[in-house]
């Protein structure tokens, strides 16, 4: 193959990562919503990751991936619990409530919670002032979307559903946190799959304790739940997943990024084309103010990326350390 001919190779590899990363990740929001209107969200959600999190860790293993170790399961388990069983678990459940692309909008703020976390924390670091412009505009899009006078939006009520996906939010900043503080580990497509199988195994224990699991009943599940389950497996967890950390390999951990505030625009378009969810205006300002503040944080801490729906991009969108 000539110098040219690779080069376009590449060229045409990287457009193909960065329309994977997305559209496959801006639409497992809408699928969500698909699976869940027939499927409990939480017997979804463990279904859903345990099935992707061995057949990563099976693939992993295949091409020559080390057995994880005690540090790394113990660390890949933690993160895991609070971003796929804290914040993913969130987006689930309000999906049975909220519109998916107002959930993609309020899930993009993640990026606000890392940095205000981060600096209240003991011995956090104070933000540098770009930074901080940037999470003001971020909570300002916030109020403007579930402020005062906002609890029905668009004709739907998103009150208790918007505290509980900040509250989702947070968890999954933490867990970033954790990330970045920890050990890194020897595989970044084994420790998703840890992080997977955990976020698994507490959304069981949610199932169970909200009781989902004895209320389930398998024969009322539709062809649409299932496709789109089967979507979410395949698409966002495991073609979505490897394009990303292609994308790190051969981009700018600020480019790959660049996936935080598109995905929200690509959820709140495909829910209005495809489940008729309305667009108002109020929405369409948040957006811009929303993403307009993540672009500033993004751009500004230059290799520090935003967010999302995986686990090892210390995300919603970092560069990988641990192991979406």
């Amino acid at each position: 193959m000539t110098p040219a001919a690779f080069a376009r190779s590449r060229r045409g590899r990287i457009v193909l990562a960065f329309a994977s990363v997305y559209v496959l990740w801006g639409s497992t929001y809408l699928a969500i919503r698909y699976a869940v209107e027939s499927i409990p969200p939480f017997v979804m959600g463990a279904t859903r990751f345990v099935i992707a999190g061995w057949a990563l860790y099976l693939f992993a293993r295949m091409r020559g991936a080390a057995r994880p170790t005690g540090q790394d399961i113990r660390t890949a388990g933690i993160t895991g619990i609070l971003m796929l069983g804290g914040g993913n678990a969130a987006v689930i459940w309000s999906e049975q409530y909220v519109p998916s692309g107002l959930v993609a909008l309020i899930v993009a703020t993640v990026p606000l919670w890392i940095v205000l976390i981060d600096w209240l924390r003991p011995g956090g670091s104070r933000p540098r002032t770009a930074v901080g412009i940037g999470v003001a505009v971020g909570i300002a899009g916030m109020i403007i979307l579930i402020g005062p006078g906002a609890l029905h939006l668009d004709g739907y009520r998103v009150g208790a559903s918007a505290l509980v996906l900040i509250g989702g939010s947070m968890s999954w900043a933490i867990g970033t946190l954790v990330t970045r503080r920890s050990a890194r580990l020897s595989s970044p497509l084994v420790g998703a799959a840890l992080q997977m199988l955990a976020g698994a195994a507490a959304m069981l224990v949610m199932a169970v304790v909200f009781g989902e699991a004895r209320a389930f009943q398998p024969a009322a599940v539709t062809a649409r739940s299932l496709w789109a389950m089967a979507f979410l497996i395949v698409f966002g967890s495991l073609i979505g997943f490897t394009a990303y950390i292609y994308l790190l390999g051969v981009v700018s951990a600020t480019k790959a990024a660049t996936y935080a505030y598109v995905n929200p625009v690509v959820a709140l378009l495909l829910g209005w084309a495809f489940a008729n969810e309305p667009i108002g205006i109020r929405s369409v300002i948040a957006a811009a103010v929303i993403l307009a503040g993540v672009a500033i944080i993004t751009i500004t801490q230059s290799g520090a990326p935003a967010t999302g729906e995986y686990p090892i991009p210390t995300q919603p969108g970092e560069k990988v350390r641990s192991a979406a």
